[in-house]
């Protein structure tokens, strides 16, 4: 058993590093470390059912991972494209599974086809954070609404998850899911009236103690209990109440801490998961069917996203929206092993080689999406500069900047943001604010400021702001991409003025020195420069220094702070 978890670990560390450095997700290496585990060329016995077994827990901490990073109010924020759109696309795509499985295969039945067409609909929450955010698009609203597309995706597998056992235990169907229904009913009162606060005075207790150990072997005993106690006291799976457990804890005040010591320990047996789900990969029964193999990788790749964009477009969303999102989930991953995994092995609804079609069909296809999503961008960017996919009606939402006022666009409203906002008003100024927190929009829309819900780096935001007949464009948040925005302003209006804050003065020179470079119209503002001439001069002030000395030195330390940049360009 060691020698099967050490050599396990060890090649799926060596190959997950590898894969992170090709920039795939770390899951494709660790499903090849199970490949490779499960060939035997190590001259020993490979004890498969210990780690099925350990596969088993991750699974149960893989949902309470799930259940603790879920947030009703990120799922509302999207609801409008992301609930429907998700259900309408699962529907689809779970038909045209089924219907490929059923022509493909001899003697091909409809449960197991049904079936397959289920597992292939659900998109990997860990593939697609990972692809969003090495793209710089998980903050977007494309971003928001394709990870709400996701939980909509994981809620509706964990409901099937919960069905199957019921539908299939030998009784009538009806029946038996009227007795789920109302298991279901009672766990879920006696989890949020008893179970809660139980829970809440216990997480106090424990992280009282200095013992970080504690909190964490808490955590761990709370996710499996629940999952336990509703799996043999109910009946219900072990997949639900992991869930629920993790819902529990994550609307606490731990939900943070648990998160940060309690999600390392779900990882590492998540990863002995990807390696069972490996081990158990025959290569040679993915070539065998190959028919099947080939059109479960084109419907994932081009069918899947293909129904998504025009389920978003019909949702009357942008065109690039509509691409962002659909094309992030043209890859199946660790919700489709768990669903093939338990139909398979312990109801015998699907055969083997489903399940290595599964298997191939994630890892070819994660493949591809971590390296094709890249040139995403470009093609939403293309549609959008010809028009393809643009509301036009969005045009008329927000008025034209008044002829005897002087627009500004302000991105931001944070402190900043809002000073200057206060400011520029009192001035008879017209600001428009961009902002990407849809709730600070409908806030200041109530009070009367124009609010725009939007990322400012897209030439459809800027010119739905009225950038071509701005005075000026300033940047408030440091956390802002200001050379994107800058670009994307200046091909829509060469000569507005840019004014910027970054926190790092390397940031602030970089920009300075790069793309704005000899530019009369951009003012850039470093917080680490103006706290410590801030500091300087009421120091200096302190001491009795003059105006005129404060002033001078100020110009000293601005020439010295552009000398150190030259110096050390990468600090």
């Amino acid at each position: 058993m060691i020698q099967t978890l050490a050599i396990g670990l060890s090649l799926a560390l060596v190959l997950g590093i590898l894969a992170q450095k090709l920039r795939l997700s770390p899951m494709v290496g660790y499903l090849l470390a199970g490949i490779l585990v499960g060939a035997n060329w190590w001259g020993i016995s490979v004890d498969a059912a210990t780690v099925n077994e350990f596969s088993h827990i991750g699974v149960v901490l893989l949902l309470f991972g799930v259940g603790l990073q879920f947030h009703f109010k990120d799922l509302l924020a999207v609801r409008k494209v992301a609930i429907p759109g998700a259900v309408a696309c699962m529907l689809a795509r779970a038909a045209l599974g089924a219907c490929f499985y059923y022509w493909l295969v001899d003697d091909a039945e409809w449960v197991p086809a049904v079936f397959f067409g289920a597992c292939m609909c659900v998109s990997s929450t860990v593939v697609l954070t990972r692809v969003l955010a090495d793209n710089k698009v998980l903050s977007t609203p494309a971003g928001h609404t394709a990870l709400g597309w996701l939980v909509v995706e994981d809620i509706c597998t964990i409901v099937l998850l919960v069905l199957i056992p019921a539908l299939f235990a030998g009784e009538s169907p009806w029946q038996a899911l009227g007795i789920l229904a109302l298991k279901m009913t009672f766990f879920i009162l006696f989890i949020a009236r008893l179970g809660t606060p139980v829970i809440a005075r216990v997480l106090t207790y424990v992280s009282r103690s200095t013992s970080n150990e504690l909190f964490t072997l808490a955590v761990l005993v709370i996710a499996l209990g629940i999952a336990v106690f509703a799996a043999t006291a109910l009946n219900i799976s072990l997949e639900f109440g992991a869930f629920l457990s993790g819902m529990v804890v994550g609307q606490s005040k731990f939900a943070a801490r648990a998160a940060s010591d309690a999600l390392p320990m779900r990882d590492a047996f998540a990863v002995l998961f990807f390696v069972s789900v490996g081990m158990g990969f025959r290569g040679s029964e993915l070539v065998e069917h190959w028919p099947l193999a080939l059109s479960a990788v084109l419907l994932t790749l081009l069918a899947k996203p293909l129904v998504a964009f025009i389920v978003i477009r019909l949702l009357r969303q942008s065109g690039r929206l509509a691409v962002m999102v659909s094309a992030s989930l043209s890859q199946v991953g660790e919700f489709s092993f768990i669903l093939a995994s338990l139909l398979a092995g312990q109801y015998h609804l699907l055969p083997g080689y489903a399940v290595n079609v599964i298997t191939g069909t994630a890892i070819i296809t994660i493949t591809l999406n971590a390296a094709l999503y890249r040139f995403v961008p470009r093609l939403a960017k293309y549609f959008e500069d010809h028009g393809i996919g643009v509301k036009r009606g969005d045009l008329d939402q927000l008025p034209a900047p008044a002829p005897d006022r002087d627009r500004v666009i302000m991105v931001g409203y944070g402190p900043c943001g809002e000073i200057l906002t206060g400011i520029l008003s009192s001035y008879h100024a017209e600001v428009l604010v961009i902002e990407m927190n849809i709730d600070t929009v409908t806030r200041l829309t109530r009070k009367g400021i124009l609010a725009l819900h939007g990322d400012a780096r897209q030439r459809t935001i800027l010119k739905l702001a009225g950038v071509e007949k701005a005075r000026a464009i300033i940047i408030t948040s440091f956390a802002a991409p200001t050379a994107e925005i800058t670009a994307a302003a200046r091909s829509i209006s060469p000569g507005i003025a840019i004014m910027a804050y970054t926190a790092y003065h390397q940031t602030a020179f970089t920009l300075r020195h790069g793309m704005l470079k000899k530019d009369p119209n951009s003012l850039i503002f470093s917080g680490e420069e103006e706290a410590a001439f801030a500091m300087m001069g009421t120091l200096l002030e302190h001491f009795g220094a003059t105006k005129e000395q404060i002033e001078r030195e100020e110009e000293h330390a601005r020439a010295s702070f552009v000398r150190r940049a030259l110096r050390h360009p990468k600090k």
